[in-house]
């Protein structure tokens, strides 16, 4: 499967960066591009830098406008189209949101965030409830999709949960970056830890993993910190962790890469995990901590 990731800087400009994600569809679509994956929240700036009430008025109900353009782009491109949108559910109830649509433009599912940081400069249990659709592939046309976002790409149940349920890949939209006063030797662990982990899903789990960051810098609108520099990195890794792209850490970038989506048969039978796992001594995992 031929697979799109587009890393973006993004403005205060909502429809500006929408215009640009379009062109950006379109021209994976045209080069080749069966399934495109877009970043977190890729229509606006990375609001959660700072708790303020005014910002709910970015969310949309979906359907919504955004899902309107979104899915006439996935319609006339041919593509199967990973976005992330904030989510107005109800007055006072928010999700951040993965909305799949399918070539011909239906939305073939969605998934709400399940683990919501809250940290300096993403304060994000401020606007989002936590997901409560588990952790469920969502089926298209080039498979079963396990979409998951940001957050939780640090937690090996979600993506095991995603791999036991029949997903056929692993797919991250994200925003992660660096404070400016973390020296430089703390930003490469950082980095290094972000991609590592999502590797290591990839060989735990015997599947590809997508992961797309934005990129680029965004100030921080209270003037309480120097803001937020997204490290972009977005990377395609095969079943055992291999790298099949990776995108640079300071600029902009679209790429289609072509994933062989039989490895992952070979390589669960070279390395069998499912059928080694010890089920019947993992009650405990339920447990926040074992005092």
């Amino acid at each position: 499967m031929k697979i799109g990731i587009i890393q973006q800087s993004i403005t205060p400009d909502v429809e500006a960066n929408k215009a640009k994600l379009r062109a950006e569809i379109v021209a994976a679509a045209a080069e080749g591009a069966e399934l495109v994956v877009l970043q977190e929240l890729h229509n606006t700036p990375y609001f959660c830098q700072t708790e303020n009430t005014e910002l709910f008025n970015l969310a949309e109900p979906i359907p919504g406008p955004s899902t309107e353009f979104y899915s006439q782009v996935a319609r006339e491109c041919g593509v199967v189209l990973v976005t992330s949108l904030f989510e107005r559910r109800a007055a006072g109830l928010y999700h951040n949101t993965a909305v799949v649509f399918e070539k011909d433009g239906s939305i073939a599912g969605k998934y709400r965030k399940m683990h919501i940081p809250d940290d300096p400069a993403y304060y994000e249990k401020f606007y989002f409830t936590p997901g409560d659709l588990g952790f469920e592939p969502i089926q298209t046309s080039v498979g079963k999709l396990g979409v998951l976002v940001c957050w939780d790409q640090w937690y090996p149940e979600a993506a095991r949960l995603m791999a036991l349920a029949g997903a056929d890949l692993l797919i991250y939209p994200t925003a992660i970056g660096w404070e400016s006063t973390d020296t430089p030797e703390e930003k490469a662990r950082q980095r290094e830890a972000w991609i590592t982990v999502q590797r290591g899903h990839a060989v735990a789990n015997g599947l590809p993993v997508v992961s797309v960051n934005r990129v680029g810098h965004e100030p921080d609108p209270s003037g309480a910190t120097n803001g937020i520099l997204f490290w972009g990195s977005s990377f395609v890794a095969g079943p055992q962790g291999e790298f099949l792209y990776q995108s640079p850490s300071d600029s902009t970038d679209r790429k289609v890469v072509d994933v062989d989506m039989q490895r992952s048969e070979n390589v669960r039978r070279w390395w069998p995990f499912l059928r080694d796992r010890r089920i019947e001594n993992y009650g405990d995992i339920t447990k926040r901590f074992r005092d």
